[in-house]
């Protein structure tokens, strides 16, 4: 991999806001045409690090480069080149989907605005609703026009920050759809997001808690990394037992999924150990791999949170 197969490619990026260091010495690689998926609970820094991606935030140390533009002189580059979608809906409500696609095409200040507007309509489906008020839209019809807008002056980079909160599963797997022919077509993403089906349709993860990085990886290299040992249970009582296996010495988490309980620790001896001393004839107790959510939870478990 050259210098100009990457993206993204900084060392030591952390940003301080008083006293408390929001994200700390993150080193980071993304590849061109690559989905990078960005987990992590809230307030682990995952906004800050994107707005220092997108120049937005200049960071207190580190070095690297975004789309071949340093971090801390070239954020006007950097801005006209990405596509920024943030958290919330952040459009115009009482204006049309065509006239929020203009405003932003008046913003880019791009040539012939008439016909990058129609383009962004047609690639996302919006033609038929292009004077429908934004107020009115669902929160699906909300991201496809937020999406739109991200796309309209042709950026080399996406960074979306949660961006299927809040939409149904039809609109989040359309979504996901569009972000895999637009990495098709060699456009780079980097992503947030909670929702673990999500982050498996990521090439490559990144996991942050507390400002610092604890994982990355593809799905299968940060599952292995973590080595992490999971049973499944099922059988009666099952809240019982989830009681008598909290605290035992060997069990990291305990977690509930539909009629079933996980039970999972980071040492398999000891984890062994604590199952053996609460088997009865009445659970079924099956060794599984760990998934994604298992790792995620035990990665949360061990990060020293940074605000207390």
């Amino acid at each position: 991999m050259t210098a100009t197969d990457l993206v993204i490619d900084v060392a030591g990026v952390t940003k301080r806001f008083g006293a408390k260091t929001v994200v700390s010495a993150i080193d980071l690689q993304v590849r061109r045409g690559e989905i990078y998926g960005f987990l992590g609970p809230n307030g682990s820094g995952k906004t800050t690090f994107i707005r220092m991606l997108c120049g937005l935030l200049t960071p207190d140390a580190g070095t690297g480069t975004c789309l071949g533009f340093d971090l801390r002189t070239g954020q006007r580059d950097i801005r006209l080149h990405v596509g920024y979608m943030t958290q919330r809906f952040s459009y115009y409500e009482d204006l049309t989907i065509r006239e929020n696609l203009d405003f932003i095409a008046r913003i880019y200040d791009l040539p012939d605005r008439r016909a990058a507007v129609d383009r962004s309509l047609e690639r996302l489906g919006l033609q038929n609703r292009s004077h429908q008020l934004a107020g009115q839209l669902s929160g699906g019809w909300k991201q496809r026009l937020a999406l739109a807008a991200c796309l309209i002056h042709s950026p080399q980079l996406l960074l979306l920050d949660e961006p299927t909160a809040g939409v149904d599963p039809k609109a989040r797997r359309e979504f996901w759809d569009e972000i895999h022919r637009l990495a098709a077509d060699g456009l780079t993403v980097l992503i947030t997001t909670h929702y673990m089906d999500e982050a498996e349709r990521c090439h490559r993860l990144a996991y942050l808690a507390y400002g610092h990085l604890l994982a990355r990886g593809t799905v299968d290299e940060v599952i292995a990394t973590a080595k992490l040992t999971t049973w499944i249970v099922t059988g009666p009582g099952l809240p019982v037992l989830a009681d008598s296996l909290r605290g035992r010495d060997g069990v990291d988490q305990v977690v509930a999924f539909g009629n079933t309980l996980h039970v999972s620790g980071r040492d398999a001896a000891r984890l062994d150990a604590a199952i053996a001393a609460v088997r009865d004839p009445v659970h079924s107790w099956t060794a599984v791999r760990s998934g994604l959510e298992d790792v995620f939870i035990s990665l949360m478990d061990g990060a020293e949170d940074n605000f207390k």
